[in-house]
């Protein structure tokens, strides 16, 4: 290996470009591309990333680089290009691209902690002492201090930075440098094995210690924590034994299973002839290298059986299938399907693991331990290097749109991944985006279909309910019609579950004063509160600043509080004195946010101990529950007409997977659909479950509006805490793109500056929000006009205002 008198280096900070650092010779049989190392920036110490070595270090002395932090790459030299496309496009910087791709935790940093000193203890008792001064010297009086971080969090002073300054200066306070450990570390598990030295039968054991001799004699090699299950004075024995040379301890990194029950091994069934139509065009042009394909298949057309026939022949070519799964509900069935199939060749990535169990997944994968990773919108980065196939199910999906920090499309980076790794890539779905919908109209991709279920089984029958005609009916029948109610007995007297389905959680969404008249809005969110009556609180779903039920009206101070609208949690109480003998459960972010909590209730669905579902879009997409038969959906309008030009795909989208769901069994499906707009196209397009009658109604108005996926996007948002001053930021950011735009009158007449204007939400978390809107056919110059801004130097200039940029944003809210 050759070994490099100097490194580029990536730090995990918001800078544009990476370093070069020396390596000491003390470090130079250890330093690869892929290694993190810990390295000075300025006066603290920082992580970074290698990306590649160098013969010099240009025109500046570099800094030598302080340590090795792994003891192997943590991603494959290959894998850099890929992540330095990703921070160019997305315009964010590549040290914090790696963070983000990396599995929490790995950060080692400097970190500023502010301690009170002997000077600063006396001050305490001064009395001229200001109340600010005295709460920071008490808070600072630790052993370590204080975190800057957290003194600020804590403290709510708007000259608390000068007030530290001043402090400092007076020797009250010391500042000083504290390394902060990775918080993911592996986990170390002693093995207990027969020890070289014979048994001495002069000398007497205790029964505790022969019988620990026993077990390892029998076991040949046993964890010190199955042994200690055994014997629970183990771990003190041992250490005897082993100083008298009977066992012999070693320590060795294990694994932390993320995985569930275990999985009976299936048998492969026999393809369908759209199944097989499809596996075999991929398979006969591998020769091809980079091919992007749409999967359009019904649901319940055996798409995930595609996937697993493309998979293992990745595998027998002995190179590596890369799963994307949009939600962490749909990780579990795909991972058993893909665990009957494949055995311990599977790791999973998703945000719902524990640190640890992470990186262990992680070591596994770079480390080529295993062969298959199937997770959600993250594990695009997962650290295989010779990648045969990547498949993206439900490709339609918005999760796989990270939407803070790096703003990147897992999907779209799907195929940018193929085209490097020079593999096919399948993007499966039986709604597909209107985008790669359009990409198959322009030949960009192939397409492959599946037009009926598995075993001719039929679509599900769906009806539409008018709710107009319930506006004057009781209350419960303008929520459950009686149209629903009746379907509802029907099924559950047959001895099969039905599905209701309400995309928004808590008991009512719209609590307003009966006094006053003035709806409960949220403290720090321009948004109506929600009560959430099994907490007895009302809950902000932005920020999650909770009152309590009980609360008065902050503006006119009456108890008049009255609780209007609906959620799942109310439909779930109503359904139980409707169908007081039905099993029931709910399903969405509140019932579910305990670890473990989501496989539960999935499982007692798929074991049918519950008769009744009410759920949100956790439950609409990609599962594949044969019992379920009704699927009633309450107000299939309530993301219609939200201020946002892809409402109706999802809307769409949405109505279409939830269907679904009915009728994956033996038995028939069916769907109730109630619906403020029964002749809409949108819900029109969606009874008849016509992806192709939705796409050549939506295109034309794309078109016309000049809107993805005939031109490109970029979002880009400014908040902060103060609302004249966010709004003239806007106003600035304005005026620069425009003068950067005019200053290029070839391309000035291409580009559309919409804005700036306030956010659709004008505040969240106490943080006023405006954004514009970036529009032209080349990305090449819109990409090129907004880092113009970003480097701008008046946009730089008042720390707290936030400039975010988003790149084919998902969502204009």
């Amino acid at each position: 290996m050759t070994q490099w008198p100097f490194m580029d280096v990536a730090v995990t900070l918001p800078m544009p470009h990476s370093f070069v650092y020396a390596v000491p010779d003390y470090l130079s049989d250890t330093c690869r591309p892929g290694m993190r190392v810990l390295v000075p920036f300025g006066k603290r110490r920082v992580t970074g990333y290698i990306l590649k070595g160098r013969k010099d270090s240009g025109d500046y002395t570099a800094k030598k680089i302080l340590d090795v932090l792994d003891d192997h790459p943590l991603f494959p030299e290959n894998e850099i290009p890929f992540f330095r496309w990703v921070a160019d496009y997305y315009m964010h910087p590549l040290g914090e691209t790696i963070k983000t791709a990396l599995p929490t935790g790995l950060e080692r940093r400097d970190v500023a902690h502010v301690r009170t000193t002997e000077q600063g203890r006396m001050a305490l008792d001064t009395p001229g002492l200001s109340p600010v001064e005295s709460r920071i010297l008490t808070l600072a009086d630790t052993r370590q201090g204080i975190s800057r971080k957290q003194l600020f969090n804590t403290m709510d002073s708007p000259s608390l930075r000068s007030l530290l300054k001043k402090m400092q200066d007076s020797g009250w306070l010391s500042v000083t440098a504290v390394l902060k450990k990775e918080a993911a570390s592996a986990r170390l598990e002693k093995f207990i094995s027969p020890g070289e030295k014979p048994p001495d039968p002069a000398k007497k054991l205790s029964l505790k210690r022969q019988q620990i001799l026993s077990i390892v004699a029998e076991k040949k090699e046993i964890s010190l924590t199955a042994l200690r299950s055994r014997v629970p004075t183990a771990p003190r024995l041992v250490k005897l034994l082993a100083q008298d040379g009977r066992v012999t301890i070693t320590q060795r990194r294990v694994c932390r299973d993320p995985f569930g029950d275990p999985v009976e091994p299936d048998i492969p069934p026999e393809l369908t002839s759209e199944q097989a139509n499809a596996v075999n065009t991929v398979l006969n042009h591998l020769d091809q290298g980079f091919v992007p394909y749409l999967l359009a298949g019904v649901t319940g057309s055996g798409k995930t059986e595609i996937y697993l026939r493309l998979a293992a022949d990745a595998v027998a070519r002995g190179k590596s299938a890369l799963v994307l799964v949009p939600e962490i509900a749909l990780i579990s069935q795909t991972e058993r399907r893909f665990r009957a199939r494949f055995g311990e060749q599977i790791a999973v990535i998703h945000s719902m693991l524990s640190q640890g169990e992470r990186l262990d997944q992680w070591h596994n994968i770079a480390t080529g331990k295993v062969s298959i990773v199937i997770g959600a919108r993250s594990a695009i980065f997962a650290p295989f290097d010779n990648i045969g196939i990547i498949i993206v199910d439900e490709e339609h999906d918005g999760s796989y749109k990270q939407e803070n920090g790096l703003r990147y499309n897992a999907r779209d980076l799907a195929v940018v991944r193929a085209r490097m790794c020079d593999c096919p890539v399948v993007l499966g779905s039986a709604t597909p985006s209107v985008q790669t919908a359009h990409n198959v109209r322009t030949g960009r991709f192939q397409q492959l279909d599946l037009h009926h279920r598995v075993n001719d089984r039929p679509l599900p029958q769906i009806t539409l309910v008018d709710l107009k005609k319930y506006n004057d009916a009781p209350p419960m029948d303008r929520i459950i019609t009686p149209e629903l109610a009746k379907a509802i007995r029907t099924c559950l007297e047959a001895g099969n579950q039905a599905l209701i389905f309400l995309n928004r959680r808590g008991f009512a969404s719209f609590p307003a004063c009966s006094a006053c008249h003035q709806p409960l809005q949220c403290r720090h969110c321009d948004i109506t509160m929600t009560l959430h009556l099994s907490a007895h609180v009302y809950k902000c779903h932005l920020c999650g600043f909770c009152l309590p039920e009980s609360t008065a009206c902050p503006s006119c101070g009456k108890k008049a509080v009255k609780n209007f609208g609906f959620g799942t949690e109310k439909i779930e109480t109503l359904l139980k004195t409707m169908f007081p003998d039905a099993r029931l459960a709910r399903m969405d972010q509140d019932s579910t946010a305990r670890k473990g909590s989501a496989l539960a209730l999935l499982k007692s669905i798929r074991n049918r101990t519950v008769d009744l579902i009410v759920g949100t879009q956790m439950l609409a997409k990609g599962h594949d529950f044969p019992a379920i038969t009704l699927v009633g959906v309450i107000c299939a309008d309530l993301s219609m007409n939200l201020p946002d030009f892809r409402a109706g795909e999802r809307t769409f989208q949405l109505l279409a997977q939830v269907s679904g769901r009915a009728g994956r069994g033996d038995v028939p499906g069916t769907v109730i659909m109630q619906t403020y707009n029964p002749d809409h196209f949108t819900i029109e397009a969606a009874r008849r479950q016509d992806v192709t009658a939705f796409y050549n109604r939506e295109i034309p108005f794309r078109k016309a509006l000049k809107y993805p996926p005939f031109t490109r996007m970029i979002l880009v948002k400014l908040s902060g805490p103060k609302k004249d001053v966010v709004e003239q930021a806007a106003m600035d950011a304005a005026a620069i793109l425009t003068q950067i735009k005019e200053a290029s009158p070839e391309t000035a007449a291409e580009v559309d500056i919409l804005g700036p204007i306030e956010a659709p939400i004008p505040r969240i978390s106490s943080r006023f929000r405006w954004q514009l809107v970036i529009k032209s056919p080349s990305f090449h110059q819109i990409s090129a006009l907004v880092q113009a801004l970003q480097h701008h130097p008046d946009m730089n200039r008042n720390r707290a205002i936030s400039l975010g940029i988003d790149v084919d944003p998902y969502s204009l809210m």
